[in-house]
């Protein structure tokens, strides 16, 4: 589509070629850069209106100082931020970057509800579980716009936005034979990093921060990122067979490949990934072994606050939905035994 040709609200950038929008704002005009990019010569009249539509919907962007991507700006510089685990911290990075690109140049208070469901809905599309994650994103950051006085006090609209109910794939505690199939597969790091996880029953993030010094020669002391708990957790005899047979090259028992600093999160997730496409364990994922650690403690019959000792869970409802299955596995069996005895009589 030629210059000439576009309609009055449109006009090609000449240094970029990039399309912008013309939407008038009282007496000002605005121009809005337009997510959908058309090459000269095509006819796209149909889906540049529908773009257009789309714009129309769209809350004003306004003024650097009091936009979202100042929000943003301002939540990642401040203490509340800070306190955030590591892994929280990278985690919230990536929406809030795309936050920030996408509605930064928009004023909280010209955001309403139905723009917030629209934009969930958008996001659903690609991923229920992304969206809905980005969605408690930004209702902080909508919380935070109320902080700095860009809205009034109970004025958030994503606040109470439901989030997208989509069928769950619940995650699975390893198998005793993939558990097996891994142990014979893996080898050096990858093999101490399995034992860490399965023995420990810690995070991944808590694992990679581990050091020598953690550990006592019977146990490894663990200061949780997530809930700041200190923990000192027994080693079971694989895990000590494995940390006795580690070669100590840095002041962190899994260090990267220079004896630097600790392995990084992609190193561990990658090397760990290749383990699982090898013994057929895509299904099962790294924090699956939180779970397994915590099926096999309550397979062995201990309490709520006993498996809590080990895996610093805060609340008994996320213990007990890791070890309902196993403790059901084992009121079945009794209940199977109970039968058959009264059946003999």
């Amino acid at each position: 589509m030629k210059g000439r040709d576009l309609p009055s609200y449109v006009h090609r950038r000449k240094r970029d070629g990039k399309l912008l929008f013309r939407k008038r704002y009282g007496p000002k005009i605005v121009e809005i850069p337009m997510q959908t990019q058309f090459p000269e010569g095509d006819p796209v009249p149909f889906a540049l209106h529908q773009e257009r539509e789309r714009l129309l919907n769209t809350p004003a962007p306004v003024a650097h100082g009091s936009t979202i991507a100042h929000v943003i700006n301002r939540y990642e510089r401040s203490p509340e931020f800070d306190g955030l685990a590591q892994r929280t911290k990278a985690d919230y990075r990536k929406h809030l970057e795309f936050l920030r690109d996408k509605i930064g140049h928009l004023e909280p208070k010209n955001v309403e509800r139905h723009h917030v469901i629209g934009w969930r809905d958008t996001w659903s599309s690609k991923s229920p579980h992304k969206a809905n994650y980005r969605l408690r994103v930004l209702r902080i950051v909508m919380e935070r716009a109320i902080d700095f006085g860009l809205l009034p006090t109970g004025g958030n609209p994503a606040k109470g936005v439901p989030e997208v109910k989509y069928d769950k794939i619940e995650r699975q505690p390893w198998p005793d034979e993939l558990v097996s199939d891994a142990r014979g597969a893996a080898e050096g790091r990858t093999a101490l990093l399995f034992e860490l996880l399965l023995g420990t029953g810690q995070r991944i993030g808590d694992v990679l921060k581990m050091k020598w010094s953690d550990f006592d020669g019977e146990a490894i002391s663990v200061r949780q990122g997530k809930t700041k708990a200190s923990l000192w957790i027994p080693a079971p005899q694989m895990l000590l067979q494995a940390l006795t047979s580690a070669p100590r090259r840095s002041v962190f028992i899994l260090t990267n490949h220079q004896g630097t600093g600790p392995w990084s999160y992609r190193g561990a997730h990658d090397a760990m990934m290749k383990l699982r496409k090898e013994i057929g364990a895509v299904a099962y994922d790294i924090h699956s072994l939180r779970y397994t650690a915590t099926a096999e403690l309550a397979r062995v019959g201990l309490d709520d606050d006993q498996i809590m000792s080990i895996t610093g869970h805060k609340t008994q409802r996320m213990v007990q939905l890791y070890a309902g299955p196993e403790r059901q596995k084992a009121r079945a069996r009794a209940a199977l035994i109970a039968r058959e005895r009264t059946s003999k009589k």
